[in-house]
């Protein structure tokens, strides 16, 4: 209907871009909106002509990938100085005309909302600045890696916002996604980028603090991950945090055991013979209980030849969720199982559990009681937000973050390993004493 163009116009009647003339290019497929567009759009000749500003426009009633496809990626010589779109969110499959089209474009991604954004990013002139409502899920994992490396090489970021609710932005649509305003300039750049928040499109509650772009894109990441600091500085607690995962000789994996693939093999009550199967429902607290009394998932699992590869020796191993939401408390949630908790000589770990081991056996009970407070710590819940934008905790997230040195681990591992119950102020306490 023209929204956005109608925002941008009202900054122009303020006089925040000159006093000279407004050339704007709109797109739409709809033609009943497009009718709708037309109007709205002659509507505001009169409006910003009052101010001081020439309006002209150009109303496109075209699906806006195949006409970049027919103008080869270029609608106006010089580009465009001002970019505003929200663009529409769908999966692109690998056969289909966008995806060819694209790739006659020398794009390659997955979903139309990147595919706008790059080629918006392709119609601006350098020092070009776009802003853009999109989904946050680019900004990290595979799918998006091409399109991160785009924006790292072409564009600075000046500022992100990010909508602290996942339902409230967009209630009307009835979207439920993490959702981010970006704004980005078409030059790389090493300025300070500004990270603001808020709950919902009302802003009533903003807030934000400026960071150097280096806690954006990390220097060397050849992931390119986009992260999007908390507006609380989080820094002191990482001065002391270098250690990947391999420096402390450990491993992370997803629990191997796919129930609907064993579902012969699956049983509520263990008999002898059978092995511990671990779901999350196992967890509580910071320890495994096991078995469930009246557990809705299952307690063991008969093991044939062909599982047998996929059970792990008894011995402690630290686990987390692979699912939690944003609007939980913590989004990591770890607890240690340990080889007094089940019978036996093995066990094992259903899908939705990530294990840390040490190549696919025990870790060293301080060490393994350490990892698993140092996760459950704000810190590390602050530090994950940063860069995980949907309801996963996968093994390759964990694998992303910095921990402290064993030695460190293990000193806290010591001290909380024999209580009883783990206060979140007590946790956080330990960690940034240890650090």
């Amino acid at each position: 209907m023209g929204s956005l163009t109608f925002a941008f116009l009202e900054r122009v009647k303020k006089g925040d871009f000159g006093r000279g003339p407004v050339d704007s290019t709109v797109f739409e497929v709809d033609e009943g909106l497009y009718t709708d567009l037309r109007k709205n759009l002659e509507q505001s000749i009169n409006s910003i002509s009052k101010a001081g500003n020439q309006f002209t426009y150009t109303a496109v009633l075209e699906d806006f990938i195949v006409h970049a496809a027919e103008h080869n990626g270029l609608f106006q010589e010089g580009g465009y100085s001002h970019v505003i779109l929200n663009p529409p969110y769908r999966k692109i499959h690998s056969g289909s005309d966008h995806r060819n089209l694209l790739r006659i474009l020398g794009i390659e991604t997955v979903n139309l909302y990147s595919a706008f954004i790059e080629l918006a990013i392709q119609q601006m002139a350098d020092h070009g600045e776009l802003v853009a409502i999109i989904q946050r899920s680019f900004c990290n994992g595979p799918y998006y890696r091409s399109f991160r490396r785009y924006l790292h090489a072409a564009t600075s970021v000046i500022q992100i916002h990010l909508f602290e609710s996942r339902s409230k932005a967009f209630a009307d649509d009835e979207v439920l996604q993490e959702n981010v305003i970006i704004y980005l300039a078409k030059k790389p750049g090493k300025h300070d980028v500004i990270v603001s928040t808020s709950m919902d499109s009302s802003f009533a509650d903003y807030k934000e603090r400026k960071v150097n772009v280096g806690c954006i894109f990390a220097q060397g990441d050849e992931e390119h991950i986009l992260r999007i600091p908390s507006v609380v500085d989080n820094t002191a607690n990482r001065e002391n945090v270098h250690c990947k995962l391999s420096d402390l000789n450990l491993s992370v994996s997803t629990g191997p055991i796919v129930s609907f693939r064993v579902k012969l093999q699956l049983k509520k009550d263990a008999s002898k013979g059978d092995v511990p199967l671990i779901y999350p429902g196992h967890f509580s607290g910071m320890r495994v209980i096991w078995p469930r009394e009246n557990f809705k998932k299952y307690n063991a699992l008969t093991v044939n030849e062909e599982l047998g590869s996929q059970l792990y020796p008894k011995g402690y191993y630290v686990l987390v969720r692979r699912f939690s939401s944003k609007e939980e408390k913590r989004r990591i949630n770890a607890a240690v199982i340990s080889p007094a908790d089940i019978p036996g000589k093995h066990c094992a770990f259903e899908n939705h559990v990530n294990v840390f081991h040490c190549a696919k056996t025990g870790i060293e009970e301080d060490l393994a009681w350490g990892l698993a407070v140092y996760l459950n710590s704000t810190s590390v819940d602050l530090s994950f937000r940063e860069f995980n934008g949907h309801t996963q905790v996968n093994a390759t997230d964990l694998r992303l973050l910095k921990y402290p040195g064993d030695e460190t681990l293990k000193r806290i591992g010591g001290k909380f390993k024999k209580a009883k119950t783990w206060e979140q102020a007590e946790i956080d306490k330990a960690i940034k004493g240890a650090l």
